[in-house]
């Protein structure tokens, strides 16, 4: 059984899109390494790369092609400064070469060896094509990206469940009756299981600095998206909301970091509006930056980044004033393994599922994981992300222009309420008395998935990306 991180589904990487922006980049990087492996790295006399289906469709608007030239450049989506991009990017448009993984400069014109077909290729909506020439000859390696930053190589034994990552836990999980088997078993609550699974390849040291990177990774995310000010990138002239409602909210309170943020956010006045506004204003702030080509944790897609964050900083900040690191922790470990079933099940793929298969499967996540801190049992855990998905099914995926904005942005703010909503409901509920088992929308979901038409999965060529028109904007 291929078993699937917490640290798989919870990325850092660069905006506007995992599977469009963060896959291509890493599948530039697996190229470059198996280039090394065979020893024809250095024969390379030129490149170019073909983009299919989805990755063209939407290409432009997701910065498909940017991502693919920083890459090959051999630059880290963890660690480029973000402020350099435009730059980067600028240069090898300007003098038509790129910088091999930092190593060679060979000729690379943009126009020419990026080319975008609109067909799609038999395994994945996603899929892309490297080549290289050498001495004359042509060699290609096809990958897909396949939502969530996770890519695989084209390869005759590809399936759906064909994962980057391969290990095997302790316990074993691709079902939610797996989980609360194993819950029962070892008489732990779900963040403990998943906890025990991480502690079996990664030390508890190691666990817990990567958690504290990705949090932090979140909070200057939404810190930074609530103190810039502006528009959006890419045509569309979307202004930045996140820093009106926050300045809106805070009124006069002072601080200088984001950990005092946290805390003077939690000295301002809130009322039922006011908790709304601060939970709708922190996944905002996410997805803004995330459509600036800034840094985030997928969540687990780039395009639904903006869910998990806004819903635990509203336990942070409303719940519950004396959390610490241990809530942050759990939390995250529980989102993790409930995308995780998400994915073993279905899809997190916008272009093989729709949004249902982003904004749905983020909801789900953050829900269960807020139900474990307020208290819920595995089986209420289970409820909760069972809630927030069942209100997601069928809900497609129609950025206009490609962008990843509208309605991208203001629908991780619906999910995060969703999700605390969903939470609720299911802390009331007796499990015995649940009809839809977590199973069950799972693979709901994938049914509608299947049946759902491909021009509502992430091609902008349905829905509002055919209503409205970039000149309406």
């Amino acid at each position: 059984m291929e078993c699937i991180s917490v640290f798989d589904m919870l990325k850092i990487g660069i905006g506007p899109s995992s599977s469009h922006t963060l896959g291509p980049w890493r599948a530039a990087e697996r190229w470059i390494t198996e280039l090394k492996d065979t020893g024809e790295f250095d024969k390379v006399e030129s490149i170019s790369v073909d983009l299919y289906g989805s990755l063209s469709l939407t290409g432009k608007g997701h910065a498909t092609d940017y991502a693919v030239m920083l890459g090959l450049s051999g630059f880290d989506p963890e660690t480029i400064p973000t402020e350099t991009i435009t730059s980067i990017i600028s240069e090898i448009k300007k003098t038509k070469t790129l910088n091999f993984n930092n190593e060679k400069t060979i000729a690379f014109n943009i126009e020419t060896d990026v080319v975008f077909h609109k067909t799609f290729l038999p395994f994945h909506s996603n899929g892309l094509t490297f080549t290289a020439s050498i001495n004359g000859k042509h060699i290609k390696s096809t990958f897909y990206s396949i939502g969530g930053g996770f890519v695989v190589k084209e390869t005759l034994e590809n399936s759906k469940k064909n994962f980057e990552i391969k290990c095997s836990f302790p316990y074993p999980i691709e079902k939610g009756t797996e989980l609360l088997q194993f819950c029962e078993t070892l008489n732990k609550p779900i963040s403990e299981v998943v906890l025990e699974n991480e502690k079996s390849i990664r030390s508890k040291k190691d666990i817990n600095k990567e958690l504290k990177r990705i949090w932090n990774t979140m909070l200057e995310c939404m810190y930074i998206g609530c103190h810039t000010e502006g528009s959006l990138p890419g045509g569309l002239n979307v202004r930045r909301r996140a820093f009106d409602m926050h300045q809106s909210l805070k009124g006069s309170t002072t601080y200088t970091t984001p950990v005092e943020w946290i805390y003077a956010i939690r000295d301002t006045e809130v009322k039922f509006r006011q908790i709304l506004k601060w939970v709708s204003c922190f996944a905002l702030a996410v997805n803004e930056v995330n459509a600036s080509l800034g840094r985030v944790v997928t969540a687990p897609t780039n395009g639904s980044a903006g869910v998990i964050p806004a819903v635990l900083m509203y336990y942070l900040v409303i719940e519950n004033h004396d959390a610490n690191f241990e809530d942050i922790k759990r939390f995250l470990l529980v989102a993790g393994e409930i995308g995780s079933i998400f994915k073993k099940g279905a899809t997190i793929s916008a272009a093989m599922g729709g949004c249902q298969a982003e904004i749905g499967v983020s909801s789900a996540m953050a829900s269960g994981a807020l139900c474990e801190l307020l208290g819920g049992t595995p089986e209420q855990v289970l409820v909760a992300a069972e809630i927030a998905m069942e209100h997601h099914l069928g809900l497609t995926c129609d950025p206009i222009g490609g962008l990843v904005q509208i309605p991208c942005i203001e629908r991780n703010a619906m999910g995060a309420i969703k999700a605390i909503n969903a939470a609720e409901m299911a802390l009331d509920t007796d499990p015995k008395n649940a009809k839809v088992p977590l199973d069950k929308v799972v693979s709901t979901m994938w049914e509608t998935a299947k049946d759902m038409n491909t021009k509502y999965k992430e091609t902008s060529e349905g829905g509002l990306a055919v209503g409205v028109h970039l000149s309406d904007c």
